[in-house]
């Protein structure tokens, strides 16, 4: 099965259903004020931590550093921001663990490792290029 149908259709239902668990826990008007205030919570977090990223980028470029650390952390950031909006309990936890400095770095070591992992395998010494006639540009 497609993962984007998959996620597009169990992503809401895991949504509801937690929020379904949570209101006969607590009660539906504060299931509501808790949504409510894990976004607003997130999004001032978010805004911290992207405006601290950038100036760090910024220190990164006046010394002539690429400032890629800053690049990743920032679309963490913004990807973190994007969940916290989205009303529910599953996408507010995901958001809140890509905000935490700590385990932001831990995700990305997952990811670099699979990345390193898959370039490793993928290696068959071929490259791709292209013949290029300059007498067909005149």
């Amino acid at each position: 099965m497609n993962s984007f149908l998959l996620l597009f259709i169990g992503l809401p239902a895991l949504e509801v259903f937690l929020m379904i668990k949570v209101g006969g826990k607590v009660g539906a008007l504060n299931t509501i004020v808790i949504i409510f205030s894990t976004a607003i919570i997130g999004i001032y977090f978010a805004k911290l931590q992207g405006i601290q990223t950038l100036k760090s980028g910024m220190i990164n470029l006046y010394q002539n550093k690429l400032p890629v650390n800053e690049i990743m952390t920032g679309a963490s950031i913004a990807i973190a921001a994007l969940l916290l909006i989205i009303p529910g309990f599953f996408t507010d936890f995901i958001g809140f663990l890509l905000l935490i400095p700590f385990t932001r770095k831990i995700i990305f070591s997952i990811t670099l490792k699979r990345k390193e992992k898959n370039n490793t395998k993928s290696k068959s010494g071929i490259i791709d290029g292209e013949i290029v006639d300059k007498k067909d540009e005149l």
